[in-house]
């Protein structure tokens, strides 16, 4: 079985983007995207018109060229600035790779929280206990965690020793960060580790923020977190229904393509990784879930040619290791051939945002909407 296979049957449903990051680091011996503690943050658009307020394009398919999208803000408000004290000693469902595993939390004064995409971190800081953080992934851009050390580094591989200097009283994961032996190490050295696993998708940070929140002894936090990021995502989606042509034959047909050009890798998001949701919230047609695309695999010119996306999603430093979207077509002419090559209509968005669903999701929705559908205000930065 080859590298992917593994590591999807490994993390199956819940953590499909995994493997491809996973095989992307293999090969090429660098981190993708913002998965990277260069001590740069991630460009931000800034202040902006209401989503409902922008100039919405009148036909979405004749746009041509590229456009990034960019999140207003990194902050993750709170859900109350004076939460209680979690609720603790407790025994909890933790879920981990081999099947779940009942772990006492005796303590959380003193949490790690870490993921690929830094979306745990998001819900613990959204349901107020972002203080007792004392480490952090790679992944997580937060303002007021900067200074946090950094717990992570190349393939999002877990720093024993950096986790152990930090005594922390409880490690929140998911699995998409390790090795798996690492966190095991951990957990026999004492502290509680609890494994948070949700399938990828819109409904992922609500119920994350509920299972986070149960952990600490607290779920009434978590379901008012999650009605918050549900209203919010409730309300991008409607708008975004409101705005697109109403025909399906004038939608944007969408793919999600995760590409490292220096090793000519290509993979296909299909369902189980979120992707498909996201462009469904996007007003767009989702052809890998329509052709039964399913979780990732190496996609072939034929399969591109037959796929014919109008646009297609990918991720920034994705682009940027093919040089840009012109270089794009060059280097692989089956994409060229798409309705989305020859019109050079890529949407490109930071590694460690596009599919990292938790609190900043609705954010998320936001900015992808702006570069489809206003790209003349979200133009490339690569």
């Amino acid at each position: 079985m080859d590298t992917v296979s593994v590591l999807y049957a490994r993390h199956n449903a819940w953590g499909v983007l995994t493997g491809a990051l996973a095989l992307a680091v293999g090969l090429t011996g660098c981190q993708p995207g913002s998965y990277s503690d260069d001590g740069e943050r991630q460009e931000l658009a800034g202040e902006r018109p209401a989503l409902s307020e922008i100039d919405w394009l009148a036909d979405p398919k004749g746009w041509q060229g590229p456009s990034t999208a960019l999140l207003s803000s990194d902050t993750v408000e709170p859900i109350t600035e004076a939460p209680p004290e979690p609720d603790l000693p407790r025994t909890v469902t933790s879920q981990d790779l081999d099947g779940d595993r009942e772990v006492t939390v005796e303590g959380a004064e003193r949490i790690i929280a870490v993921d690929l995409a830094g979306s745990l971190a998001q819900t613990v800081v959204g349901l107020g206990y972002g203080d007792r953080l004392v480490g952090r992934d790679i992944s997580t851009e937060i303002p007021g965690l900067d200074d946090l050390p950094v717990v992570t580094g190349t393939g999002h591989a877990i720093s024993p020793e950096s986790v152990l200097e930090l005594r922390p009283d409880l490690i929140l994961t998911d699995g998409t960060v390790g090795p798996i032996d690492v966190m095991l190490q951990l957990r026999e050295a004492g502290i509680p580790v609890v494994f948070i696993r949700e399938e990828p998708g819109l409904d992922q940070p609500a119920r994350q923020a509920e299972a986070v929140a149960g952990v600490l002894g607290h779920p009434e936090l978590g379901s008012r977190l999650g009605e918050r990021i549900e209203r919010e995502i409730n309300r991008v989606v409607a708008t975004i229904a409101q705005n697109i042509p109403p025909e399906r034959s004038e939608r944007l047909s969408m793919v999600f393509l995760y590409l490292r050009g220096a090793n000519g890798i290509y993979y296909l998001f299909g369902e189980e990784s979120g992707a498909g949701e996201l462009i469904t919230a996007l007003g767009g047609i989702d052809v890998a879930g329509e052709i039964g695309w399913e979780g990732l695999r190496p996609v072939t010119d034929e399969a591109l040619v037959a796929a014919n996306p109008d646009l297609i999603l990918v991720m920034s430093t994705g682009l940027d290791s093919v040089g840009g979207a012109e270089e794009l077509v060059t280097l692989k002419p089956a994409i060229g051939l798409t309705r989305a090559g020859q019109q050079l209509r890529f949407v490109d968005m930071a590694d460690n945002v596009v599919l990292g669903f938790g609190p900043r999701t609705p954010l998320v929705l936001d900015a992808l909407a702006r570069a489809i559908y206003a790209p003349e205000q979200s133009p490339p930065i690569r």
